[in-house]
């Protein structure tokens, strides 16, 4: 029997293992980047500010995509408490995705301007003082520590020139000036209030 001496021979059945993945892959992934739908930006789609993109490194950081997702599913459950569902032209220009799917926490890809600057400081310094239930951590620290700005210019530079992003040599050149001294916590407010900005 064939597949008896492929079951016990188990070099070649990891090789054929992934052989099948990896078509199957192909064939799940190749089409997607062709379509329209995956590569061309939502209307009023923007590129993250220098302070906002600082922010985002900030939430990469410090694990905040371990427990908040940011992709909202189309079901009437997901888009009625959280809103408009998540389309792919609204991540065109993230590296790495930050879907995230656990959910811990609320989803945030709507979260900007749902909220005041003051709210979410509150709640990154001591979340339970703005919803006692929360299980969240605090960050106190980022409101303490100050961002330099040395590697913000060279960030944006790399989002430009490697995914495309459109940053203009005027947001490359201000970068450091843009985020310099700032709080890591400002930071990473002006990234939450910038999330879901193309649609809400």
């Amino acid at each position: 029997m064939k597949h008896e001496f492929i079951e016990k021979n188990v070099g070649l059945l990891a090789i054929l293992i992934i052989i099948a993945i990896s078509l199957g892959g192909l064939v799940e992934i190749t089409p997607l980047l062709f379509q329209k739908e995956t590569n061309t930006p939502v209307d009023d789609l923007r590129p993250y500010t220098a302070l906002e993109m600082e922010g985002r490194d900030i939430y990469i950081r410090e694990g905040c995509s371990v427990c908040h997702s940011q992709m909202i599913r189309p079901f009437r459950a997901e888009t009625e408490r959280y809103g408009h569902y998540s389309v792919a032209g609204e991540g065109v220009w993230e590296h790495p995705f930050l879907w995230g799917s656990k959910r811990t926490g609320p989803d945030l890809a709507r979260v900007g301007q749902r909220y005041s600057d003051a709210w979410h400081k509150i709640h990154l310094l001591n979340p339970r003082d703005v919803v006692p239930q929360s299980n969240m951590p605090g960050f106190p620290w980022l409101a303490e520590n100050r961002l330099t700005g040395e590697d913000t210019a060279r960030k944006l530079d790399i989002f430009k020139n490697n995914f495309g992003v459109p940053y203009t040599d005027e947001d490359i050149a201000g970068a450091k000036a843009a985020v310099e001294g700032k709080t890591e916590m400002q930071a990473l407010i002006a990234y939450l209030q910038s999330l879901g900005h193309a649609l809400r």
